[in-house]
């Protein structure tokens, strides 16, 4: 009963914080929610979506680098911007834009907390690199999209670590910081999302990723961020992977991603390859 008080009062503490702007949602950089807004009209192309990003050359140099990878090669490579968004097509490149826009998110002001941060954004760049590949097989679903929710699934955990970090200065108990971040970023999270404008179908992951008795009625990037999470703390020694695999068949999430309810997906000859890929692409 004393738990749940606490969670209560620093969840009301931290919204409170937010309406009063003590306490700052994080914010996209401005090109990427331009591209975004611009790709979502339908009424952009190629040229105009690379003029928009050509105002961060980081950004663009990362397009080219990324259209040239492993992930995205062609017989030819590319030298611009431009090319670069037409091979991967609008909707890849929206999504890719604020998938590489996210790690500016990440940025602390302690090292404490910039220790913290930096292991939620690698735990989300596993998530986001499974849930592209399980999303490749399935259609109606894309994979940057897919890649993108799983790099969004934990972001309320940011303003919690940040309020832990100002009051206690990470001096507190590393069970209370897990804890409060389990139970209070999933909420914290859609309240981003809700601030960013995002669709519904990425809105609603932060908030029904945790939930294994989820039954969606078509496979959607929730269920895939579920089943990575899950595969993730398996392959990452944090969850027991025998106990683990003798409940995933209960959880309706793994039928509609396509996995055998045994599977590990990162012994998986050749989607290990592919994950990999991913993460070396949100990594570097």
């Amino acid at each position: 009963m004393q738990q749940a008080l606490e969670n209560q009062d620093l969840a009301a503490s931290i919204r409170e914080q937010i309406e009063s702007k003590e306490l700052q949602l994080p914010t996209l950089p401005e090109v990427a929610l331009k591209v975004r807004d611009a790709v979502e009209s339908e009424s952009a192309d190629a040229a105009q979506v690379a003029e928009l990003v050509s105002h961060d050359p980081a950004l663009a140099a990362r397009l080219v680098q990324v259209a040239n990878s492993p992930l995205y090669r062609g017989r030819v490579a590319i030298d611009n911007v431009q090319m670069a968004i037409t091979r991967m097509g609008l909707k890849m490149v929206k999504s890719l834009v604020v998938s590489l826009a996210m790690k500016q998110i990440f940025q602390a002001t302690s090292d404490a907390l910039d220790a913290a941060f930096r292991k939620v954004w690698e735990d989300s760049i596993e998530v986001a690199a499974i849930a592209r590949v399980l999303a490749s097989h399935i259609d109606g679903l894309e994979p940057e999209q897919a890649m993108l929710a799983g790099l969004i699934h934990n972001i309320g955990s940011l303003p919690i670590l940040t309020k832990l970090d100002h009051d206690f200065g990470f001096d507190a108990d590393p069970a209370m910081v897990k804890r409060y971040t389990e139970e209070l970023s999933p909420e914290i999270g859609c309240l981003i999302l809700e601030h960013w404008h995002f669709t519904d179908s990425l809105m609603r992951v932060p908030c029904e990723c945790t939930d294994l008795t989820r039954d969606s009625a078509q496979p959607d990037y929730t269920d895939l961020v579920l089943v990575a999470r899950l595969q993730h703390l398996v392959a990452s020694g944090r969850a027991d992977k025998d106990s683990a695999i003798e409940r995933w068949h209960e959880y309706p999430a793994f039928a509609k991603a396509g996995l055998e309810t045994e599977e590990i997906i990162l012994d998986t000859e050749g989607t290990a390859e592919e994950i990999a890929e991913v993460r070396n692409m949100l990594s570097s």
